[in-house]
């Protein structure tokens, strides 16, 4: 008894007093706010060493939230790419609403467990609501339903083991099995397929138009060739909004052939999905109501933080004879109305991760969301005809956000990889490059909900100095 009795002082220790909790609080809300007050003088991205966190060993004794704040301060949130700020313009930037921040520390204070209704009612109803929502904004029918994962990644990989299960693709047929995708699908989809196995289906890249969108009578072509050839089509991926230019596939042409020959039709819309929150937008998207399964990032164009996506599949059916799993220490779960979340996909340890996305939703309601998306959009088409004036070859008038821009040297990238480390270097403004067709171009992606006209003309500044620079070389 007095080992237990020495052991619980020190346990203990876990649970703070009023007094430390208070005083951890008021330290952690001051932080933050100094963080979100100077992001508009951050630079986009910088460099630095991690001297202090690396002498960070896990020890025996505690250490001060202060001395703990301070390595946060000087080596974390200071260096790399500042993923929080107006002016990354590189990848696909969300921002990260601060009022989801207050939504995750509720989340894990409560420590709701999200994964089967019978754990907490409320948590899987916002989930399953957050859900229906989004069935409704893309056309679903009420059959559909889906699962709130950790991102496009996790979303993408339940979406093609949906489709492969439903197929009945296995050993037998896998290597008869074919897959239809672009050049420009994400990695990501790649990595689905080596999880799910179907890695060893033959996979068609189908070619890609003018304005990097899937050639839907080369689509055609490359089908019936397969079924000439003995092959069975049964997936493919359309993109709506890829990395590299933000393009949209035709998807309403892409779903007609995928209804005439019965292969199952998936959109990965992780980038662009809420964009249909705009009634201007809509008819680019045409056709998504129509298919099996589709992807989307609230982390990107609802500026949730990181760690936000969601799969929807048309019949929850399919989704739910792909996930569904029994056992015997659960059984006073089972029998609930609600379809619980740890039968939608492979999570069971799951934490409440809908609150990020409903309390912000319902605190500010959609007005805000829809105005910083079609600012974006705005702010976009901007910066693509003032880039273009100062002098760089430009990439096709952006669909969505996404501006690809070069300095015009023939076949050769050398200027442009100097320019892009030198621009990397200058870190006021963070812009990525990528290849496209063996042509090294820089990417501008203006998505956070912190980048307005300031922050896009600062990002014309920028360039111009540099372009001045390599042009008088």
């Amino acid at each position: 008894m007095k080992q237990i009795k020495k052991l619980e002082n020190i346990a203990r220790l876990l649970e703070p007093t009023e007094k430390t909790m208070n005083k951890i609080s008021e330290s952690a809300t001051e932080y933050i706010k100094h963080f979100i007050e100077h992001l508009p003088e951050m630079p986009g991205y910088q460099t630095g060493q991690l001297d202090q966190l690396k002498a960070f060993t896990v020890q025996e004794t505690s250490r001060t939230f202060e001395e703990i704040l301070h390595a946060l301060r000087t080596e974390v949130d200071t260096i790399g790419l500042n993923s929080a700020g107006g002016t990354h313009m590189g990848y696909i930037p969300g921002g990260g609403l601060w009022t989801s921040s207050i939504a995750d520390m509720l989340a894990a204070a409560t420590n709701r467990y999200a994964g089967v209704s019978f754990a907490s009612p409320g948590a899987v109803e916002i989930e399953n609501q957050i859900i229906r929502w989004m069935t409704t904004l893309v056309g679903y029918p009420s059959t559909a339903h889906g699962n709130l994962t950790s991102g496009g990644s996790i979303a993408n990989m339940i979406a093609i083991q949906t489709a492969r299960d439903h197929k009945e693709i296995n050993s037998r047929n896998i290597r008869q099995s074919v897959i239809y995708v672009t050049l420009d699908v994400h990695h990501c989809i790649y990595k689905a397929l080596n999880i799910t196995g179907l890695h060893e289906a033959v996979i068609r890249i189908v070619p890609q138009n003018a304005k990097h969108q899937m050639n839907v009578d080369l689509f055609h072509e490359l089908i019936e060739s397969d079924i000439r050839q003995g092959h069975c089509p049964f997936l493919v991926v359309a993109t709506a909004g890829t990395t590299d230019t933000g393009a949209i596939d035709p998807l309403n042409e892409i779903v007609d052939l995928c209804d005439k020959y019965n292969i199952w039709f998936h959109v990965d819309a992780a980038y662009g999905g809420f964009f249909m929150l705009l009634d201007e937008m809509k008819d680019h998207f045409k056709g998504i109501q129509r298919s099996d399964s589709l992807v989307m990032d609230p982390h990107k164009t609802l500026f949730i933080p990181y760690g936000s996506g969601v799969v929807l599949v048309r019949d929850k059916r399919r989704l739910l004879k792909s996930n569904v799993q029994k056992a015997a220490y659960m059984i006073d779960t089972y029998d609930m109305d609600d379809i619980n979340p740890s039968d939608t996909g492979p999570e069971l340890s799951k934490h409440f991760r809908g609150l990020r996305i409903w309390l912000p939703l319902q605190l500010h309601g959609l007005a805000p969301f829809k105005a910083n998306l079609e600012e974006k959009l705005l702010l976009s088409r901007y910066f693509h005809e003032q880039v273009k004036k100062l002098g760089f070859e430009v990439g096709p008038a952006p669909q969505l956000t996404v501006t690809a821009f070069r300095i015009k040297e023939g076949d050769k990238n050398s200027i442009n990889e100097q320019l892009i480390k030198s621009l990397h270097s200058d870190g006021r403004v963070f812009f990525s490059s990528t290849m496209i067709e063996d042509k090294l171009w820089i990417r501008c992606a203006i998505l956070s909900h912190r980048t307005h006209m300031n922050e896009v003309e600062s990002a014309l500044s920028m360039l111009k100095q540099h372009f001045d620079k390599f042009s008088n070389e």
